[in-house]
């Protein structure tokens, strides 16, 4: 009997995780809000990382790279469905033009990697048992 049955599953786009990155964000009933946060499949993915490469210049050959910063930051927007950091509201608030600022903008660091580790578990790119050891050593 194939195997086949069992790689025949919907497509993880779509899953979606509320998560609680800091109490400072507040309803009008005074209870924490959440972050919604989303699954991308590995084509989007793909599109995330070619979109944050740079090219550099070493010992006169072009040498291409995957730019952190601005990967976890186009991440960070496609994974966001709630707040919209796109919506122009948000934008103006936070003193930026550009959706993908707002997050390092409305957020401390301690915030932000709450926000993106919570992405990459989702993900399937960090193993929850790896962020408690993480959390265990620090």
């Amino acid at each position: 009997m194939s195997a086949l049955k069992a790689f025949l599953q919907p497509p993880v786009t779509g899953v979606t995780k509320e998560v609680i990155v800091s109490d400072r964000f507040k309803g009008e009933d005074g209870k924490t809000v959440p972050f919604v946060i989303k699954a991308i499949n590995q084509k989007e993915n793909e599109k995330l990382a070619r979109m944050s490469r740079k090219i550099s210049t070493v010992k006169g050959n072009q040498v291409e790279s995957l730019d952190n910063i601005l990967y976890t930051k186009r991440l960070v927007l496609a994974c966001v469905q709630e707040p919209d950091f796109n919506d122009q509201e948000i934008c103006k608030y936070y003193g930026t033009e550009d959706p993908l600022d707002v997050p390092s903008q409305m957020l401390s660091v301690g915030e932000y990697n709450r926000l993106s580790e919570a992405i990459l578990e989702l993900n399937g790119m960090r193993d929850p048992k790896e962020i408690m050891e993480d959390a265990k050593n620090s």
